[in-house]
């Protein structure tokens, strides 16, 4: 199964799955639940939850009312994984970043090749560095107030929980935006605002199989710098160690890279090859 089918199922199962989950913990709060489906709070398995939990242990030794021990389990198996193999968890995980890309599809088929181009490459790199901005400035609140302060923005808890009638209604603004952005931006909402996604996207420097570029056998076709969902020029780099990478694997030889073994993943223990 080559790497873009595979991408896609894991995609859809992550997405049906969590659905499931979010939509059984409402039906057992009434009695009801869908068998073979665990009953447990979205906060529970919130992989940034373990990143609010941690900080605020460490910085004031206490835990975050909603948030469960689960999430430090969470947290440390999604870096543990991003550390071997980059945020995956983005690529193929987050159903926030699938439902993007599912959008994205239209928005490449009405704007052609325009799409994913109408923001302006300067001001596209500095607005990048929003989501840095975001994470320092969530854990410091978090921490400082012992409340979920950023529920009251997260698109990803909206789009689990929109029709329950909990969430705010800054949230579901936030995700309105980020949805209708997506017709014009793939991922607009990963590239500039994900707190999470901007600490996971720093395992990319020092992540042990990267993504990399065979420049011997590269005939600079582009076609993995037009593929790339956050727009890296994957054509000019021979490690692809770029902060914003999500391992997502459309640049790879298996998926539209034309020549085999050019650009593909390899351990940092392999000797390169140019």
């Amino acid at each position: 199964m080559k790497i873009k089918k595979l991408r896609l199922f894991v995609q859809i199962f992550f997405f049906v799955f969590l659905v499931l989950v979010v939509l059984n913990h409402q039906l057992e709060e009434s009695g009801s639940s869908i068998p073979l489906i665990p009953s447990i709070s979205l906060h529970a398995i919130c992989p940034f939850g373990g990143v609010e939990t941690a900080s605020t242990l460490l910085l004031y030794g206490s835990y975050i009312p909603k948030l469960h021990q689960s999430t430090l389990v969470i947290f440390a198996l999604v870096f543990l994984s991003s550390i071997l193999f980059g945020p995956i968890l983005c690529g193929y995980i987050c159903p926030l970043g699938s439902i993007q890309e599912w959008i994205g599809k239209i928005g490449r088929k009405l704007f052609k090749k325009k799409y994913n181009h109408f923001v302006p490459e300067k001001l596209d790199k500095s607005l990048r560095y929003l989501r840095y901005i975001s994470l320092i400035a969530v854990v410091y609140l978090t921490g400082k107030t012992l409340t979920l302060i950023f529920l009251d923005v997260d698109p990803y808890y909206a789009l689990m929980n929109f029709y329950t009638g909990e969430v705010a209604i800054g949230a579901l603004i936030t995700l309105t935006v980020t949805l209708l952005l997506s017709l014009f931006v793939e991922r607009p909402w990963c590239k500039y605002a994900c707190p999470y996604g901007a600490l996971l996207g720093l395992t990319n420097l020092i992540r042990l199989f990267s993504i990399k570029r065979k420049e011997a056998t590269c005939v600079n076709c582009h076609l993995c710098d037009n593929v790339c969902p956050m727009n890296i020029e994957v054509s000019k780099k021979q490690s692809i160690r770029d902060h914003q990478c999500i391992s997502c694997h459309e640049c790879t030889s298996d998926e539209h890279c034309p020549i085999p073994e050019t650009v593909m993943i390899e351990s940092i223990f392999k000797k390169e090859v140019k």
